[in-house]
Parts: C-alpha cells; structure tokens; sequence
C-alpha cells in the first residue's frame, strides 16, 4: 500500500511538472511568432465572414456575422497593441543609441578642435627635423574630421529613423483608438438588434422585407412615381403635415424621413438646413453614444419640425449602413431621419407648390409623403411618414 501510494504521489508530481513545462512554454512564445498567431486567426475569421455573408438572409446568420466581426476586431485590436510594444521597444532602443552617438560626437568635436588647435601653435616652431611629425599630425586630424562626418551622418539617419518610429507609434495608436471604437459599435449594434427582433425569426424577416419596401418606395418616390395631388401654394414655415404616431408603413416608430432633390437627383439636406439648433444624436449605438453620424448642418433653411430634434440617421453612409442589418438592404441613407420634441407638426422648409403623394409598393403598404417644388429653384423637398394637413 505504502508503495502505491509512493507511485501514485510521484505520478501526480510528475503531471504537475509537466503542466509547468507547458505553461513556460506558452510563455515564451515569441513577438514574431505571436505576430504571426494573429496573423493567422484574423485571416480565418476574414474568411468566415465572407463563407457567412454568402448564406441565407437569416436572424441566426447576422448574429454569427456579429460574433465574427467583434472577434475579427478583438483579434485586431490585440495585434495593433502587440505592434505598439514591439515599437516601444525600439524607441527605447533608438533612444539610447541617439544618446550615446551624440555623447560620441561631443567627445570627437573636441578633440578634433583641441588637435587642430595644436597643430595651428605646433607650425609656428616648425623646422625641417620635425616635418614628418607635422605631416603625421595633419593626416590624424583628417582621419579625425572624416570619423567625425560619418558619426554625424550615423546620428542623422538614427535621429530620422527615431522620428519615423515615433511617427508610426502615433498612427498605431491612432488604430488603436478606431479599433476599439469600432468594438464597441459592434457590440452595440448586436444587443440592438436583439433587442428589437427580441431574438425572433419572425420579426427579423419582418424588419427585413420593410426596409426593402421603404427604399423602393422611396426610390420611386424621387423618381416621380408616386401618385399625386397638388394642394396649392405654401409659405416658408406653413404646417403642410403632421407625423404618424408610432409604427406605420415602411416605418417602425413615429420620424420624419426628409429629402432633399435638385432635379431628381437627392442631395445632402444637411448642406440646406441651418445649424445653431437644440438636438439629440441617436444615429449610433445609443442616443449620446458619440460613434453616430455626424449633425453638421451648414444652410441656411429652418428645419421642418420643432425643436427640440432627436437624430436617428443621416445621410450618406450611415452608422447604421455599417453596423446593423440595414446594411444588407441600402448603402446609401438619401435623407435624415429625425423626430421633433413635442408638437409633430411638419412645415415647409421654403415657399413654393405642396403636392400631397403616395407610392403603394410591397404587401400594399400605401408609403404616404407630401412634396414642395420650392419657387426659387429646381429643388423640390419630400417629407414621408406623414398625414396629410
């Protein structure tokens, strides 16, 4: 019995020995080879990213494309940080080595000043016997400028090399920073899109086929095909609309979806409307989350709601378009949506003929809009989402 027990105590330190091996040896898996480790991993989940992207339109596979993506950003991130070390390393390096070239270059400086010095007062009690001593003086002071050139010229390519590294540690940081923030706008956009199909199939797909809907009714709408009525002419400011309360066709809460179109071709409102207004941005993760688009009016128009004004998406490519399952559906955003504080009044930007339209695209959903053709130019305004005054 003792024995086995002696047997069986020397095989549990020999297991516990060997698990320490393993440790050191993970431990001292080296900067390039850990470079190259992920390396690796980001090229393979890369490549299950694009195997996702070619399966079926489903909950389940955005939310695989999801958890790829934020492991792809991880990864990244990891490998951004592992790079900023290793550069930190030789700057220290590069650090040093400048410090003891330029203590090197003082020191030769000086002696070749002193040795030239000596020289000068050596040639006034020159005579012929001691002419080779001269001549052997000039040719170690030459030997002296032209080790000095070179050392110079071995300070000036470390200092640049030490300004380049310095350079490429600020860019690296630089990604740092954007990879974080695009992690977190990853993590994000996933807990939204569960929250809003609560983790259901069902609503997903629902989600999916009015976005489709919503921006063919649009696209037909700019493009002169809906159906419309005119109304008459309306002043800068006039009430031409109010918003539809909460959930309606082709939209999944109470917003104005705006459009701005010189001769059918849509345009930035944000280059029209005025800046200077009281708003809330809520075209990110989150409202106030600061990784949305941006609200940079530049105009001179009043806006078409009150304010207060609560910002969901922007124009052009949108944080949405980027980070959520839209994406899969549009690449360009060619309005703003946004949603007034109060009142859900909707009114004319600019003076000109109101016409009252609809477009009945997808499950006839009867998409709803009014449109001004403004009086001082070929710009005509859309405003969806509406009742009619």
């Amino acid at each position: 019995m003792r024995n086995f027990i002696k047997k069986v105590s020397f095989l549990f330190f020999i297991l516990i020995f060997l698990h320490a091996l393993s440790s050191v040896a993970v431990a001292q898996e080296t900067d390039a080879e850990k470079l190259k480790r992920l390396t690796d991993e980001i090229t393979t989940y890369e490549n299950e990213l694009k195997r996702l992207a070619t399966q079926a339109d489903t909950l389940s596979n955005v939310i695989a494309q999801f958890n790829a993506q934020i492991k792809l950003t991880q990864l990244k991130i990891s490998q951004t940080e592992e790079k900023i070390n290793l550069l930190s390393g030789r700057i220290v390096q590069l650090e040093d080595s400048l410090l003891v070239l330029k203590e090197a270059y003082n020191e030769r400086v000086s002696r070749t000043y002193k040795m030239s010095r000596f020289t000068e007062k050596y040639l006034l009690f020159i005579s012929m016997a001691n002419i080779n001593d001269v001549v052997n003086s000039f040719n170690y002071l030459k030997k002296l400028q032209e080790a000095d050139i070179s050392l110079l010229d071995r300070l000036k390519n470390a200092q640049d090399l030490y300004q380049t590294e310095k350079g490429n540690q600020e860019n690296l940081q630089e990604d740092l920073e954007t990879q974080k923030a695009s992690l977190s706008s990853q993590m994000n956009a996933k807990a939204k899109l569960l929250e809003q199909t609560k983790n259901d199939e069902k609503k997903y797909q629902s989600l999916i086929a009015a976005a489709k809907s919503e921006l063919e009714a649009i696209q037909a709408i700019i493009a002169g095909k809906g159906v419309e009525e005119m109304v008459g002419h309306v002043s800068e400011g006039e009430k031409i609309a109010s918003l539809i309360e909460g959930a309606s066709c082709n939209s999944s809460g109470t917003h104005l979806h705006f459009i701005v179109a010189d001769s059918q071709v849509a345009q930035n409102p944000f280059s029209f409307l005025r800046s200077g207004v009281n708003y809330e941005n809520c075209s990110g993760s989150s409202c106030g989350s600061g990784d949305g688009d941006p609200f940079n009016p530049s105009g001179s128009w009043n806006w078409p709601i009150n304010e207060k004004i609560k910002f969901f998406q922007g124009y052009g490519s949108t944080w949405a378009i980027r980070n959520s399952w839209v994406g899969r559906i549009y690449n360009f955003h060619n309005g703003i949506d946004i949603q007034p504080e109060g009142s859900k009044d909707v009114k004319a930007v600019k003076a000109g003929n109101l016409y009252r339209g609809s477009y009945t695209g997808y499950n006839s959903c009867r998409l709803r809009y009014v449109r001004v053709d403004h009086d001082d130019s070929n710009i005509d305004t859309f405003y969806l989402h509406i009742n009619y005054q």
